[in-house]
């Protein structure tokens, strides 16, 4: 007795598309990290002690004899802290830094450019020291 042959089609899943991969992780991103959930619920009872801390300074600040100490606490600080720096600063919190994995990729794709790149110019420099001993020497 013959097989019959199987009417069942196999599934086959498509690959994601660069798009989706992008919408993944950019979602991915989105959500915190265990370690800043850790870190927010960590923080909460400091925030309970310092936020109300932080207001009255705030308000204490506004009045007129606080204000100029905080000016002159500026101003110092402007001398102390030229505007490169502070610029500088401002700039490297706004970056996103590699993770482990992208810095090991990166890490890796310039060894091999300084390979391949090392080695073309060993050739070329080969190259041209046998013209040129050739071309003077003869």
């Amino acid at each position: 007795m013959a097989e019959q042959p199987s009417t069942k089609k196999r599934l086959v899943k498509n690959p994601e598309t660069f798009r989706e991969r992008a919408l993944k992780a950019a979602t991915q991103s989105e959500q915190p990290k265990a370690t800043a959930r850790l870190r927010g619920t960590a923080a909460k009872p400091f925030k309970l002690v310092f936020q109300p801390l932080g207001r009255f300074l705030a308000n204490l600040f506004h009045h007129q004899p606080f204000r100029l100490i905080g000016k002159v606490l500026n101003f110092i600080g402007k001398i102390v802290f030229p505007a490169y720096f502070r610029n500088s600063w401002r700039e490297l919190r706004q970056v996103k830094w590699p993770n482990r994995t992208e810095s090991r990729q990166l890490t890796f794709a310039v060894l091999v450019f300084a390979i391949v790149f090392g080695g073309l110019v060993a050739i070329v420099d080969f190259g041209l020291d046998k013209v040129f001993k050739q071309v003077l020497l003869k």
